[in-house]
């Protein structure tokens, strides 16, 4: 492994992000060649976190942008300060300035425009930040279309005020959670990841990072019931997120094992739709909890070790 990558996995683990070189990779990359990466993978698997973790690594600011249906280049861009902007005409006016072109230099300043996150990734002195652009799979094509243009120059045109061009190049980070097929353009235009649900022996270290009260034992069996829970057909598999908050959830019960009423009574951590939850009230949860707990001795001696 290159020292450059196995820093960083220190580094990262000391975030509270237990990555694998995969990852490392793929972000040292992304931050050497200043390319965007785009992040693609299930709900909870920490894509999300890994813009976080990268700000926190820069010292710099995480500038987030949460796409959406519906989501336009104003909300997402700038708009401009209409009500401040209504203001100041009032009172240009009753100052007796009428010419056009002295309202309109009035009116239209920086001072006016809201920022919106990519105009703020772009217009930022202090250095480069992380721009995360949030599942980018939820905003249409033309917000995709527009989203390229930005992403090649890193600059933008307000007719009021020209073109802005980034002093400073950020760190671009976009996630995907496959709802809809990001197109070949904006994928050529990123270097590219796919995060897949953690190993047993990687989910117990993360438990172990994250839930540090929790025992070797009881990481274990989380770590296992998850691997088998993931198995079955499931409409949300649960992440990362879920098993965190699930032993969050037992530590808090003071559970020591996994058993049979306690994982009914909190099965709400880890599986958020109602026809899983049916399922495994019908019989299904039995046979997880059998074969995970007859495998965790084991694997909790692997995860030690």
């Amino acid at each position: 492994m290159k020292a450059e990558i196995a820093a960083l996995l220190e580094a990262m683990a000391r975030e509270g992000y237990i990555a694998d070189p995969a990852i490392a990779t793929a972000l040292h990359l992304a931050r050497e060649m200043r390319r965007p990466l785009l992040i693609e993978g299930d709900a909870g698997v920490g894509k999300t976190e890994i813009a976080k973790v990268l700000a926190r690594l820069q010292a710099t600011e995480l500038i987030r942008l949460q796409c959406y249906e519906g989501l336009d280049v104003s909300t997402a861009l700038y708009e401009w300060n209409y009500p401040r902007q209504m203001l100041r005409l009032r009172l240009a006016e009753s100052a007796g300035v009428k010419a056009a072109a002295e309202v309109e230099e009035l009116i239209f300043g920086r001072s006016y425009l809201l920022e919106r996150p990519l105009l703020r990734a772009i217009t930022r002195r202090e250095g480069p930040a992380v721009l995360l652009i949030d599942e980018i799979d939820r905003a249409d094509d033309g917000f995709e279309a527009f989203l390229l243009e930005v992403l090649s120059d890193f600059q933008v045109t307000i007719p009021e005020l020209g073109t802005l061009k980034a002093e400073h190049i950020p760190h671009v980070i976009l996630t995907s959670n496959a709802t809809r097929e990001i197109g070949d353009a904006l994928r050529r235009r990123c270097l590219y990841l796919y995060i897949e649900h953690p190993s047993f022996e990687k989910e117990v270290r993360i438990l172990r990072s994250r839930v540090p009260g929790a025992s070797a034992t009881l990481a274990a069996e989380i770590g296992r019931f998850m691997a088998a829970l993931r198995q079955r057909r499931l409409s949300k598999a649960p992440g990362v997120a879920e098993t965190i908050d699930w032993a969050q959830a037992l530590m808090h019960l003071h559970s020591e094992h996994l058993d049979r009423e306690t994982v009914m009574a909190t099965l709400g951590c880890i599986l958020k739709d109602r026809h899983d939850l049916r399922e495994m009230g019908s019989g299904g949860l039995d046979a997880i909890l059998v074969e995970s707990l007859a495998a965790a001795g084991a694997g909790a001696e692997a995860a030690v070790g």
